[in-house]
């Protein structure tokens, strides 16, 4: 295998019907390839997928019935790639495996976020994701305990790829990374079920391996325990033996390691609630739950643990019954940020990679976005945050050599993509990095130097904060923007920043707005986070932010603002305060249900 570095765009797998399974595994990761029938399996990667190494294989699984007696064989085939690009074949034993590849330079793996620099200036994110490519999360729970959905939902995968959550399938020691969300990496682990009770010895052998590995982004970075909520009337318990003997003898393990034990299925606790007989109708449903919870699950785990005190919740990720998926990430991201910051007013790859990993909780991705601009060493986003007075902090940035020849718009190109990498979108196509995306956002900034400027496209939108109706955004199923295809940027944006007057308004306005534009989209993708983003949502969202009264409030405190305190970090706390501001929430519920019913998966050009 040539030792230079390439990328795998598709692969397939010719073999027999006795094949029952395969998987592509590149170091410690491992991907299924989707069957295809009569022996074929086969994947295209939307993402490439990069190596370095010559640790790539293929691992086939057959299984074979004779004589009343099936037996399952399990074989590794290497994939040797010659140098060079274009489709390959690679014969092995009874297969043919089948790969395009093309070269590529020496890069360091960033996960899904494209390299970009801007005028030679390079976004904060790289280095974070450089260090920590991927949230580690090793999941432990018997089987139809609801992994595969708990993941699906909060990481927004389409499907978990858990080892088939059978029992003796599952590889704990094999990391499983959604080609939908690839800035996770999934440990699953079998639960300790009746028969299986040595699990307990291999998960606390691998998570003891994982706290001594070197690499920040090798170590375990968090634990799920899951149990299903135990229907004692029925007969059912919370803990096997085996579960016991572990909590009981991995404390230390566990130790240091953010965990969190989860209670699934709690739909089914609700539901057994409200038809017991006899019960008082005006009792508080969620309140008995509630003491449920705490008697039957957290109190046995509490006493295995010799009264330590748990991270807990209970979730629900059945589709319309979802419960409790927001706080298992605030209490993850929570325990997460603890464990691995270690300064104050800094931001840990590790926290960092949480933050962006999972497609839930939007104000996770808000703050973890607002720690990355406070840490930032780019001079252009320093320029923003700086602390002190504001002629002083001129004079500064007019005599350092570091802060000349950049422009506006290179500047804000590196913003732009620290924002876009801590939401963190299914956006194999980049269309949130692209240039039309970048132009649309600075046009609106804009508006904040001409409030009262007619849009050079009329967009007949009402000019409302909470819209009484659909706003008229499709004209023959194309979503119209506000803005002409081919519109000239202001001029301003190629200016040297440290020349432009007032700048800093102009980059509060931008990360506030495209903030808020991002949170939108989120919204609009509802909980379908694995589905490929398309040009015609980020216009849906854009459009609704741009209508809205929203920007204009934004618009008109970002006119308003003066920065004049000594002392005090003023730009920090405005922007803080904006993209915080406690009606957030209310506003992006206004502006999704002014956005028409359309096909949100059809994809469709900037400009019809």
């Amino acid at each position: 295998m040539t030792s230079s570095p390439w990328q795998l765009s598709y692969i397939e797998l010719r073999g027999d019907k006795d094949v029952q399974r395969v998987d592509l595994v590149v170091g410690d990761v491992r991907r299924p390839i989707s069957p295809q029938g009569g022996g074929t399996f086969s994947e295209r990667f939307d993402e490439r997928l990069s190596s370095a190494t010559d640790q790539v294989s293929l691992e086939v699984r057959r299984r074979k019935r004779r004589f009343f007696r099936t037996t399952e064989t399990v074989k590794a085939y290497s994939i040797e790639v010659q140098s060079g690009s274009g489709r390959q074949v690679i014969k092995r034993d009874k297969v043919d495996i089948t790969v395009e590849v093309s070269s590529q330079p020496d890069t360091i793996d960033h996960g899904s976020l494209p390299t970009a620099t801007f005028g030679g200036l390079k976004p904060t994110t790289e280095d974070l994701i450089a260090q920590c490519p991927r949230f580690r999360v090793l999941v432990v729970g018997k089987t139809g305990v609801g992994k595969s959905s708990l993941i699906d939902r909060v990481f927004g995968t389409k499907t978990a790829d858990v080892a088939n959550d059978k029992p003796g399938e599952a590889k704990i020691e094999d990391g499983l990374i959604s080609p939908r969300n690839d800035r996770f990496i999934l440990h699953d682990s079998k639960g300790f079920e009746p028969g299986e009770g040595g699990n307990y010895d291999t998960v606390k052998l691998f998570i003891e391996a994982r706290k001594h590995e070197r690499l920040i982004k090798d170590q375990l970075h968090a634990v799920w325990f899951c149990f299903p909520v135990p229907m004692v009337h029925y007969g059912e318990r919370l803990l096997e033996d085996g579960a016991e003997t572990f909590l009981e003898q991995s404390h230390e393990a566990l130790r240091n390691i953010p965990t969190v034990f989860v209670f699934t299925k709690y739909d089914r606790l609700v539901k057994y609630i409200r038809n017991v007989p006899d019960r008082d109708p005006q009792a508080d449903v969620e309140e008995e739950a509630k003491q449920y919870l705490q008697t039957h699950c957290v109190e046995p785990i509490q006493r295995s643990l010799k009264g330590k005190a748990i991270l807990h919740v209970a979730v629900s990720s059945r589709p319309n019954h979802q419960r409790g998926l927001d706080k298992l990430t605030d209490l993850t991201y929570g325990s997460v940020k603890e464990s691995f910051t270690s300064l104050p007013n800094t931001v840990s790859p590790v926290p960092f990679a949480a933050a962006g990993a999972q497609r839930v909780e939007p104000g996770v991705k808000i703050e973890s976005s607002i720690n990355v601009g406070k840490q930032s060493e780019s001079p252009c986003i320093k320029m923003y945050l700086h602390t002190h007075p504001l002629k002083g902090y001129w004079r500064a940035l007019a005599s350092s050599t570091n802060f000349l020849g950049f422009t506006v718009l290179d500047c804000l190109g590196v913003i732009h993509t620290d924002i876009i990498s801590v939401w963190n979108f299914y956006d194999p196509s980049a269309y949130l990095g692209s240039e039309e995306f970048r132009h649309l956002m600075v046009n609106m900034v804009a508006k904040v130097d001409a409030p009262t400027e007619p849009s050079p496209a009329s967009t007949n939108f009402s000019r409302s904060g909470t819209f009484s109706g659909p706003l008229p955004l499709i004209t023959a199923t194309i979503v119209i923007l506000p803005f002409v295809a081919g519109l000239a940027l202001v001029r301003w944006v190629n200016e040297s920043y440290q020349r432009l007057q007032n700048v800093h308004l102009k980059f509060m306005a931008y990360i506030v707005d495209l903030t808020h534009v991002l949170n939108i989209l989120f919204a609009l993708k509802g909980g379908e986070g694995g589905k490929k983003l398309t040009r015609r949502e980020i216009k849906l969202a854009f459009n609704a932010y741009y209508a809205s009264s929203w920007m204009e409030d934004v618009h008109e405190s970002i006119r308003e603002f003066k920065h004049m305190i000594k002392g005090r970090d003023e730009i920090i706390e405005k922007i803080e305060g904006l993209v915080l501001a406690s009606d957030r929430e209310t506003h992006v519920t206004g502006a999704i249900k002014g956005i028409p019913s359309v096909d949100l998966e059809q994809d469709e050009e900037w400009y019809g």
